[in-house]
């Protein structure tokens, strides 16, 4: 008898949470694209790649650069199809234009659209239904994942009611803006660590993205480490951002902050092995309750630990050899 593969035995009737790679790196120029897609390939797909619409495409060539990203898309070197694309934002005219050159020009393989600096629930809900209808006119049947950007005093204020729109998957936190906006009240140091975890505005707005983003069943993703090339201090913000406050997800903006990512913000390799076992189990029981080093577990944990898995897998972790035949191969 087959066995039932726990994507089909524990998702039955819900929605399931979006698993995706805790890295997402930022590139603008097609040559850092470029070099981003062949790193990605590289390393065999750990890590999502941003191409930038907005703050990477030069003024008076929107269009060409937008133009641009269609093709790099398409092409051959986007192998994994893990290449997103952050638009401009509600306040620029180029919004519309960006949405009608690349959904109908790569919206069956973009991995997802980025709306940056939203102020305000109804703004974002304006772009996805614009989204939406170019998906319509362009005969693109999928849902294309959103990523939304809280950066402002008003988009972390409807932050609840954003992360509850149709189609989001991750909620972003933009870290230079939020302090910009704050005018003074929160210091040029904390850009960085420790201030950027410590001083209390942006712990309270890390702490309800978070709240909002899982509620929601989306993503929770932190802001850069601007220090580039220190890959400790990546890798410790990344932690600190992942056991302090929740976040699932880190960006990147140099290609050597990649793995301190993943390495930060990857399961604990003990409790992984634990749920490897605890899912071949599960699965030869037909997903019944079993007991495990005298534990009962049930349905109700299998979902975390099948959660835990495929996290793992995407940050790199060896995994068993019989749980990558049974849970993984094609």
């Amino acid at each position: 008898m087959a066995l039932t593969h726990p994507q089909s035995a524990l998702f039955a009737g819900e929605k399931p949470f979006p698993i995706i790679p805790a890295c997402e790196h930022f590139a603008g120029s097609e040559k850092l694209i470029t070099k981003a897609l062949e790193l990605q390939n590289k390393l065999g797909g750990l890590f999502d790649i941003t191409m930038d619409c907005e703050d990477g495409a030069q003024t008076g060539k929107e269009k060409e650069h937008a133009e641009m990203i269609v093709r790099i898309q398409n092409s051959e070197l986007n192998k994994h199809k893990m290449s997103g694309v952050r638009i401009h934002d509600y306040t620029n005219e180029h919004w519309r234009g960006d949405i009608d050159i690349i959904v109908p020009g790569a919206g069956n393989v973009i991995a997802y659209i980025t709306i940056p600096k939203p102020t305000k629930a109804s703004q974002v809900k304006e772009q996805i239904s614009y989204i939406q209808e170019a998906c319509k006119k362009a005969g693109i049947k999928r849902e294309i994942p959103i990523h939304v950007l809280i950066e402002t005093h008003g988009a972390l204020n409807d932050v609840f009611e954003i992360a509850s729109l149709p189609w989001l998957q991750v909620l972003d936190f933009g870290l230079m803006d939020f302090i910009s906006g704050h005018h003074g009240a929160i210091p040029a140091s904390c850009m960085k660590s420790p201030g950027q975890f410590d001083h209390e505005l942006l712990r309270r707005g890390k702490a309800n993205l978070v709240a909002a983003a899982l509620m929601n069943g989306v993503i929770p993703a932190h802001n850069v480490t601007l220090d580039l090339k220190n890959v400790y201090q990546t890798y410790a913000d990344a932690k600190r951002a992942h056991d302090e406050f929740g976040f699932l997800r880190m960006w990147s903006i140099y290609p050597a902050q990649i793995q301190s990512i993943l390495d930060a913000m990857a399961p604990n390799f003990a409790e992984t092995q634990t749920a490897c076992d605890i899912l071949i189990k599960a699965q030869d029981a037909e997903w019944g309750p079993i007991q495990h080093d005298g534990d009962l577990h049930d349905r109700a944990t299998y979902r975390y630990f099948w959660e835990l898995v495929q996290r793992a897998k995407l940050t790199g972790q060896k995994l068993p050899e019989e749980v990558e035949k049974r849970f993984f191969s094609k």
